[in-house]
């Protein structure tokens, strides 16, 4: 019976897998509901002004602590913005993103290093390893990991989502808005609501997966004709979507040129030791 339920839901997956990378892609073995809802994300930038049900903030940090955490320590916090005037001063300060505007829900996923640090007190207990790259590290590593659950969730809710990394560009004043203590620090910004049907937003294309996936030692020697054919197929979704068409490969290479690209997260290293990192 799982046999058979697997192979009905093949031809589905093999639809989006097509979706996902715009070429020939040899059939999948099997298939699920979840697979389907994977391969079938998109970034969400225009929303419904609908506002977000009730209890479902709950719901989707419940959902993200259902992610891995290294040694259970979990080393992260959510605060969940809905006041139009706050998401003003945050999207000023994330790069005038519009989304953040619109969305009637923005949650700031944060790596929390506080609440580990008050426990050590707590217990007479000197909280000296965070001090290192590895827990800053650890703690980025298991942020993300447990929005990505709550992006799961709430496309599985028909919501829509958008991560801001722009919340990066100036953290200190970000941590100053949002009120966070010593030791902790936005990593990135989600936006969640109901998607405008009226806006463009299909999936879009990535790197074929001869790019990215080696088998026992990496091999990327020479990826420039793979590239090169992923910058012809980003560029017909581009023109399908009424957006301007870019290859993948030049904006790439501008997005990492420089500090001049990196919109103030050059000095990122600065600002963290400012907010209690030490990084050692």
């Amino acid at each position: 019976m799982a046999e058979a339920l697997r192979s009905a839901a093949a031809p589905a997956a093999a639809s989006l897998l097509h979706d996902r990378y715009r070429m020939p892609i040899d059939p999948p073995c099997a298939g699920s509901d979840v697979i389907d809802a994977l391969l079938s994300h998109r970034s969400v930038r225009a929303y419904l002004p609908d506002a977000i049900p009730a209890g479902t903030i709950g719901l989707l940090i419940a959902a993200a602590q259902s992610a891995p955490t290294s040694s259970n320590l979990q080393p992260w916090s959510v605060v969940a913005v809905e006041d139009p005037i706050r998401k003003a001063r945050l999207a000023a300060l994330a790069g005038d993103q519009r989304q953040i505007l619109q969305a009637p829900l923005f949650l700031l996923w944060i790596v929390d290093h506080h609440r580990l640090a008050q426990n050590g007190a707590w217990q007479s207990v000197p909280a000296d390893g965070l001090h290192f790259l590895e827990s800053f590290l650890l703690g980025a590593v298991d942020t993300a990991l447990a929005a990505q659950n709550a992006v799961v969730a709430l496309e599985s809710l028909g919501l829509g989502g958008c991560y801001i990394g722009g919340i990066r560009n100036r953290p200190v004043e970000v941590a100053a808005e949002l009120g966070l203590p010593p030791r902790t620090f936005a990593l990135f910004g989600l936006t969640v609501g109901f998607p405008d049907p009226g806006a463009l937003a299909a999936v879009k294309p990535r790197l074929p997966q001869d790019a990215v996936l080696f088998r026992e030692r990496y091999g990327a020697d020479d990826a420039a004709p793979a590239l090169a054919a992923y910058d012809l197929r980003l560029r017909t979704f581009q023109r399908e979507q009424n957006m301007p068409e870019r290859d993948w490969s030049e904006q790439a290479a501008q997005r990492v040129r420089g500090p001049d690209a990196l919109a103030g997260r050059d000095l990122l290293r600065a600002a963290l030791e400012r907010l209690g990192f030490h990084l050692d």
